[in-house]
């Protein structure tokens, strides 16, 4: 019989507590973070607190993935049942189907489909004496409001794209000067 040092026993311990915390954590955390996923899923879909819920959605659903990963290896062998009888791979099929029916639609929209992206396009390509008067400005508001923000290539015959290339900054950093409150 080998001889156990106390560094392998004390090893063993730790180890075995952790398997048995994870497997008593496994699923009530799958139930718990599927819960705060459903709802703020639902809220983005119906857009109540989109500013809420986005970000809690996007990074609670990672986290989501690993109790799901401890609850299949902790229910391994009835998982496995579940591909001895057509329900499972005809499910996986649907839900691929569906996957791949939503990805096309996205992929052969320009931007996604998704209107408000569409319009800061737009936005972002008008000629800033096109662009002011729509955000309640005059042109010449509009330019001083940009130089006074640092953008001095800013002139009424420029776009958005345009000052932010040349400044070296993202359209959205311009943009947000432009339309950012006036103290």
């Amino acid at each position: 019989m080998p001889v156990r040092h106390s560094g392998d026993l004390t090893r063993g311990f730790f180890v075995k507590r952790l398997k048995a915390a994870l497997f008593r954590y496994g699923t009530p955390l799958t139930v718990g973070l599927f819960l705060v996923s459903t709802v703020s899923g639902v809220a983005l879909f119906f857009h109540l607190g989109t500013n809420l819920f986005r970000e809690m959605h996007e990074i609670l659903s990672l986290v989501l993935l690993v109790p799901v990963i401890l609850h299949l290896w902790r229910n391994w062998p009835g998982f496995k049942n579940y591909f001895r009888r057509a329900a499972m791979p005809i499910s996986l099929g649907l839900s691929l189907i569906a996957a791949g029916a939503y990805a096309y639609g996205g992929w052969s929209k320009p931007n996604g489909g998704n209107p408000a992206i569409a319009l800061m396009g737009a936005a972002q390509k008008a000629p800033l004496h096109q662009l002011a008067p729509i955000l309640g400005l005059d042109e010449s508001g509009a330019v001083t409001r940009l130089q006074q923000a640092g953008f001095t290539a800013a002139r009424g015959t420029e776009t958005i794209a345009g000052i932010a290339a040349q400044h070296k900054v993202s359209p959205m950093t311009v943009m947000a000067k432009l339309t950012a409150p006036t103290p």
